[in-house]
């Protein structure tokens, strides 16, 4: 028996591998395997472990840690930090920037991709290693005590980790700190400007959220307000759905916001905004550099998206569409009946349309939500739905996709969802819509949008055309 392993009778009571106890004489850990022969032997005195800190001009044999905040080795043995700034906390993330969840995976990449658990040392010989440094300390208790101003106040421009709120993001997106994969930007969005808010969220199943929002105000001629909210829905099928709803959302806010400053009818504007979605989609097909026309062995689907719409001007309600998203009318007295203001261009809708099924059997078909019309350069043809409403009483008006209205279909469920302050908290409203369909399952992408209707009671009945 070698020297090292007769003093690790006595010395390891537990597995440095896996911390599991030992008993005297044992050679490999009976939990793991770990072979207890190559744990080095600790000194007789105080132990330390080697940190492998940084020295000027780099130190032979060793591994010199790199990044703002890497431990360095002070003499009594104990280990102090660089006075380089380390962030303790962060504010809140601007609306529809930064998410507010971390994603599902976690991935470690980079130097130590391979495991952190075991580093080469000087003099070590194929086989022979020595236990790593143990990670440093968290920043968010030990750095705040010793430079409280640096804690407090992080540099201009840095980005904080969502999952430690403490560490700095490499240009890669992980964690100097933790190691966590940063969320994308686009798996949970959230935007609040005045009297209209929107949240879309990736869902439990999806691998990224492929639907997009635009919101937005702007004032007629007679400087009467106007408000937008644009929802898009990326069809998954084809080839990069979320960049087909995001030029969708964009270009139809856009168009609406130029329009209606200029006094088009609103009606009429969203029926120029959906015309510009679609012409933005539609361009999508052409741009990525390569003739597809030219290789017949390369099959790729055109770009596409659905598209709902909404504007709220001069006391009219203009919704828009094409697909299968949909709004919904939803009176702040819930003793008058709420209403769906969009009809669906899908299988199950053209069934009942038709009269070849009833809205039960169609919508229990497994072909009910296959679109029939769509933005896209495959589309077959673009047919704009538009319809305008005058509403007698205040009320709430909910545009979303599919992946909100899959967990409460008919106009009744969704008024019975949507909270009884959602009309004076509108933000707060679409985040507990988005909640109950992640509670739900969350299938599918979640977006919706809120715009509170506010009218003084008239009387009953309300006036409306469709287009």
């Amino acid at each position: 028996m070698k020297m090292s392993q007769m003093h690790q009778e006595t010395a390891l009571s537990r597995c440095p591998n896996c911390e599991e106890p030992l008993e005297s004489g044992d050679l490999f850990c009976g939990a793991c395997g770990y072979d207890l022969s190559v744990v080095p032997a600790p000194p007789e005195d105080h132990p330390t472990i080697a940190m492998t800190v940084p020295v000027e001009g780099g130190a032979p044999g060793g591994t010199a840690a790199s990044g703002p905040g890497a431990p360095t080795a002070a003499a009594s043995g104990s280990v102090e930090w660089s006075a380089a700034p380390v962030a303790g906390r962060s504010e809140p993330p601007a609306p529809g920037s930064a998410p507010v969840h971390a994603p599902a995976g976690v991935r470690f990449d980079g130097p130590n991709a391979s495991g952190p658990g075991l580093s080469s040392g000087p003099g070590s010989g194929p086989g022979d290693f020595e236990l790593a440094a143990p990670v440093a300390p968290d920043p968010r208790t030990s750095a705040g005590a010793a430079f409280p101003e640096a804690a407090l106040t992080p540099p201009d421009g840095t980005k904080l980790c969502v999952a430690c709120r403490a560490g700095h993001v490499d240009p890669d997106g992980y964690c100097e700190n933790c190691g966590h994969a940063q969320p994308r930007e686009r798996d949970h969005m959230e935007q609040e400007l005045g009297s209209v808010a929107a949240v879309s969220d990736r869902g439990l199943r999806h691998h990224r959220n492929e639907d997009s929002f635009a919101v937005s105000t702007t004032a007629l001629p007679d400087g009467s307000p106007a408000v937008v909210a644009i929802v898009c829905d990326g069809v998954s099928s084809a080839s990069r759905p979320d960049e087909a709803s995001a030029a969708a959302a964009i270009a139809a806010n856009e168009s609406l916001l130029e329009s209606l400053p200029r006094g088009a009818h609103p009606q009429q504007a969203m029926h120029e905004a959906i015309v510009a979605a679609a012409e933005s989609v539609n361009s999508l097909a052409h741009d990525d550099g390569r003739a597809q026309e030219h290789d017949p062995h390369h099959h790729q689907n055109a770009p596409a998206c659905t598209l709902v719409g909404a504007v709220m001007a001069a006391g009219l309600l203009v919704v828009g569409w094409v697909g299968d998203s949909r709004v919904y009318w939803v009176p702040d007295d819930r003793t008058t009946p709420p209403a769906r203001l969009t009809e669906d261009d899908s299988w199950a809708a053209q069934m009942v349309a038709t009269g070849l099924m009833n809205e039960a059997e169609a919508y229990a078909d497994e072909r009910a939500h296959a679109i029939t019309g769509w933005l896209g350069a495959d589309a077959y043809e673009l047919e704009p739905h538009t319809a305008s409403f005058k509403p007698d009483r205040p009320g709430l008006v909910v545009v979303c996709t599919d992946g909100l209205w899959n967990y409460a279909e008919s106009a009744a469920e969704m008024a019975a969802v949507v909270p009884p302050d959602a009309h004076e908290r509108p933000l707060h409203g679409a985040q507990v819509l988005v909640g109950h369909a992640l509670d739900g399952g969350g299938h599918d992408n979640v977006t919706v949008a809120l715009l509170p209707f506010a009218v003084p009671p008239q009387g009953a009945g309300s006036a409306y055309s469709t287009a």
